[in-house]
């Protein structure tokens, strides 16, 4: 059995969400073990860290004088669509077919409008009000994090 990183993300977000308090799981080449909790005073070994040698660079680049592109407008009306879990971030229902929004696009409580995939499960995002989409925060295949605003959208 083998597991990557990305699926080692995937069950800790599950876990999150439950009330599992200790987890483990073994491979063949690997042992995971998961506790939730607060910590009960067990000390935990210190990894010694080599100290990096000083580096000066011989000629310092030129400090570089770049003004920051002006944030969007957020109008404070708007209201954000979070993603209710871990997982990667999906806007149409397979690769070749269309997005379920656009920006512009008019929705109701109720419309899909994205999937997140988590554990291999595809779980299906649904708008809880209705309004105009005016911000998609999130590119396709992006990962996201429990919480994470993935849409802005204008009610009424």
């Amino acid at each position: 059995m083998s597991i990557d990183f990305q699926e080692i993300r995937e069950l800790l977000g599950a876990i999150a969400q439950t009330d599992i308090t200790e987890f483990s799981l073994k491979g063949e080449a690997f042992e995971l073990t998961v506790k939730k909790g607060q910590s009960q005073g067990i000390p935990m070994a210190a990894i010694p860290v080599p100290p990096t040698p000083p580096t000066l660079p011989i000629n310092p680049p030129a400090p570089v004088v770049d003004t920051p592109p002006p944030a969007p407008t957020v109008d404070p009306k708007w209201v954000e669509i979070t993603s209710p879990m871990v997982g990667t971030f999906y806007r149409a229902p397979a690769p070749t077919e269309p997005a379920f929004v656009e920006v512009g696009d008019r929705v109701t409580s109720g419309n899909t409008v994205c999937i997140i995939e988590a554990m291999k499960l595809m779980n299906e995002i649904e708008a809880e009000i209705t309004g105009q989409i005016m911000e998609i925060l999130v590119e396709n295949g992006e990962p996201v994090e429990f919480g994470q605003p993935l849409m802005r959208v204008n009610p009424g």
